[in-house]
């Protein structure tokens, strides 16, 4: 078994996602809030952070795809 079950990449977004998910919970039950409500406000952090990290960290290099918003389009230029 050569290969790792997740890329180095996925799991350093995954634990982005998790620790800014569980930061949010935590400060939501410092402020007072409930148990169910510090929860939930960790789960909307946590979806909206999984976009930022996936985009913020760059590709593996050994995939070959390009970093997202530099796509070549007709004409060879690069859109981003």
């Amino acid at each position: 078994m050569d290969r790792s079950l997740v890329s180095v990449r996925a799991a350093l977004v995954l634990l982005l996602v998790a620790l800014t998910g569980i930061g949010v919970g935590l400060l939501s039950v410092l402020a007072g809030d409930g148990t169910a409500r510090a929860i939930l406000a960790g789960l909307a952090a946590a979806g909206a952070a999984l976009p930022v990290c996936n985009r913020a960290i760059a590709p593996d290099a050994a995939t070959g795809r390009p970093a997202a918003g530099t796509e070549r389009v007709k004409g060879g230029s690069i859109r981003g």
